[in-house]
């Protein structure tokens, strides 16, 4: 039997400074359902500016970030474009590849691999 997993820690590259000056860099972001890709197409921000769409559905799909209390757009308006973009790949893996892995090739050997993405912003 195979176990879904519907939720993937995170460690951002450099972190969400909160209005206190503290630092958040773990998290946890969750597989999207389809309410999540369709809902914010409604949104005027998303209709204005179509770019926006990734700023509400990082919004939805983020369970944790630290010890913030509410993640919401203006939250995720505040990372830095480092950490928004390994936000975004790691919502393309997860939900379009059904998982955090990549293929690898050994630099020794030339022996292929599936492993699990482990870069300096993740856990």
């Amino acid at each position: 039997m195979t176990v879904l997993q519907t939720e993937h820690k995170f460690i951002l590259p450099l972190g969400y400074p909160d209005e206190a000056g503290t630092l958040h860099k773990n998290g946890t972001m969750r597989l999207a359902t389809a309410a999540d890709e369709v809902l914010p197409l409604k949104d005027p921000r998303v209709q204005q500016n179509p770019a926006y769409l990734s700023i509400i559905l990082l919004s939805r799909v983020i369970t944790r970030l630290g010890d913030v209390q509410s993640i919401n757009p203006k939250t995720v308006e505040s990372l830095f474009a480092a950490d928004l973009n390994y936000l975004q790949e790691m919502y393309n893996r997860i939900n379009f590849n059904g998982n955090n892995m990549v293929k690898a090739v050994c630099p020794k050997c030339e022996n292929q691999f599936d492993m699990e993405l482990e870069t300096s912003g993740e856990s």
